[in-house]
């Protein structure tokens, strides 16, 4: 069964969930996405991703059905480092992936989003981590990243009140980019991803290795690595290209090289 949809237009990669009638994460989604990333990597001509839900929500959740056929501690631990390891990817990955949320984005849902380099929701949206009413607790390294985006007490409450928040809250806490009304979402998403694909691709490639090491703390680090690219980008035609452009006033024909 077909859980994802996939095609590339004019640079930018659309990623659609469709696993109805929730869009539950399940490994085979999971498996899905993991190679559909595989094939954008091998993509030159993409440099955005767009991840959206098809249907009523983004994503409501992890499958809980899945769990019931799992029985020893080490088959659970499994399941969730399987997940963290490919938002993970997603975090890390080479182009940067907009997520376009709806609905719902609750448990893995919220999890998976969280790993997207930028959100835009809608306003009626729900986002939340609910795993402790249902006596569990968030696997996909959502106790890790929700305190990144909203703040330790802030995601205290979240996580133990198992209470989602709306998309305007999400968006007022830093959680989202931008929050818009439902039918503007497609349009939104696809104008952010726009601005990022006039850019040339070796300079998106640097900027979404340098900007992670803010995350780790180590600003030596991150300078460090920012000022190795920073000459090595000067020796590409599209650095010259930007810059005769500049000085002759006019947009930049940028060929990604």
């Amino acid at each position: 069964m077909n859980t994802l949809d996939f095609e590339v237009v004019n640079h930018i990669a659309y990623l659609t969930i469709k696993s109805p009638p929730a869009n539950a994460l399940s490994s085979t989604l999971l498996s899905d996405l993991s190679t559909r990333l595989d094939q954008i990597e091998e993509d030159i001509s993409v440099k955005a991703i767009i991840l959206r839900g098809d249907g009523k929500f983004f994503s409501a959740g992890a499958d809980i059905k899945e769990f019931t056929s799992l029985q020893a501690a080490s088959d659970y631990e499994l399941l969730a480092k399987k997940g963290q390891e490919l938002f993970d990817r997603i975090e890390h990955f080479s182009v940067p992936v907009i997520a376009a949320i709806h609905g719902a984005a609750l448990g893995g849902g919220l999890e998976l989003s969280m790993a997207c380099h930028m959100r835009i929701v809608t306003e009626n949206a729900k986002l939340g981590l609910p795993e402790l009413t249902l006596g569990i607790i968030p696997g996909f390294a959502g106790t890790q990243r929700l305190p990144q985006y909203v703040g330790t007490a802030k995601a205290y409450e979240m996580i133990l009140s198992g209470e989602p928040i709306s998309g305007k809250e999400a968006y007022s806490l830093g959680l989202a980019n931008k929050v818009v009304d439902e039918d503007m979402l497609e349009q939104e998403v696809r104008q952010l991803a726009e601005k990022v694909i006039i850019k040339s691709k070796p300079t998106i490639n640097h900027v979404m290795q340098l900007i992670p090491f803010a995350k780790t703390g180590n600003f030596a680090s991150g300078v460090d690595a920012e000022a190795k690219a920073f000459g090595q980008i000067f020796g590409t035609d599209d650095a010259k290209e930007g810059v005769q452009a500049f000085v002759e006033k006019r947009k930049p024909n940028f060929q990604d090289k």
